[in-house]
């Protein structure tokens, strides 16, 4: 179901933070915590302040409670910024930390 508050369109300024799809196709309200997880994670400061004023906390709540393809950074960085206990974030899971580093051991 689509939340009809959400955004339908990414500004044309984010759309390099959707390389491997076409930006322009991608609708935020149809497949929110993709386009939250990609902004936040991988974006600049302009991503993340359009993510802030274009979904509710709830949802950002939810998106990282949820998604663990945040990194452990920016999970942590995004728990402290939004009063979320770590232990609820999804990327910093022990069992995603630990996949995460066998996956990648640098």
């Amino acid at each position: 179901m689509i939340d009809v508050r959400l955004p339908r369109v990414l500004p044309k300024y984010l759309h390099r933070y959707f390389y491997e799809l076409d930006p322009a196709q991608i609708n935020p309200a149809e497949h929110p915590d993709y386009v939250i997880n990609r902004l936040l994670d991988k974006g600049n400061l302009a991503a993340a302040r359009w993510v802030l004023q274009n979904f509710p906390r709830e949802r950002i709540v939810q998106t990282l409670c949820t998604v663990g393809d945040f990194s452990p950074w920016s999970g942590r960085f995004w728990a402290r910024y939004l009063e979320i206990p770590e232990d609820q974030v999804a990327c910093l899971k022990p069992s995603r930390l630990r996949m995460r580093k066998m996956s990648d051991p640098y």
